[in-house]
């Protein structure tokens, strides 16, 4: 998982959540906002970031600016992912499962955002467990950033690609 530099990227922002939270002070309740959004460049460079203010549009400006600043580059294979994989945050759990061509993106509200973001086409997924919108953002994250194609797996055992795939 490789860090990157957002200024230079061509991205595009998806808003997926925005709550409204309050706080019970003495004088009454103060109401405050929080968004969710995912970035990406649609090539495989992703991130989320989380905003609070005052103002929905503050907020979402405040969760692009953390998004940007948590870009990582995923592992792709064609116009979907090399394998199966599992990704875990807090409660949430997310089952990425490849696709063929054609299938399209199979994938629940948060998920689908970071797919389409991240420019998976094909992908059958399923949300396990939690369904809260940070922690399926996250799952799903942590899934994508643990992806590897054989060729890193070889580099890693010191073997070549041949070997690993049989």
């Amino acid at each position: 998982m490789s860090r990157i530099d957002g200024s230079t990227l061509n991205l595009s922002e998806r808003v997926v959540s925005i709550n409204r939270v309050s706080k019970t002070v003495k004088g009454g309740r103060v109401m405050k906002f929080t968004a969710l959004v995912v970035v990406g460049d649609g090539n495989g460079t992703i991130g989320f970031g989380l905003g609070k203010s005052s103002e929905v549009p503050d907020a979402i400006r405040k969760g692009i600016e953390d998004a940007k600043k948590n870009l990582i580059k995923i592992t792709l294979k064609g116009t979907t992912i090399p394998h199966e994989v599992v990704g875990k945050f807090s409660a949430g759990e997310v089952l990425m499962k490849p696709a063929p061509q054609g299938t399209g993106v199979i994938a629940g509200g948060p998920v689908r955002a970071v797919m389409d973001v991240a420019g998976i086409k094909d992908i059958r997924t399923k949300c396990l467990r939690s369904n809260t919108p940070v922690n399926v953002v996250t799952a799903t994250f942590n899934g994508l950033a643990s992806l590897r194609d054989a060729k890193q797996v070889a580099e890693v055992r010191g073997k070549n690609v041949k070997e690993i795939i049989g």
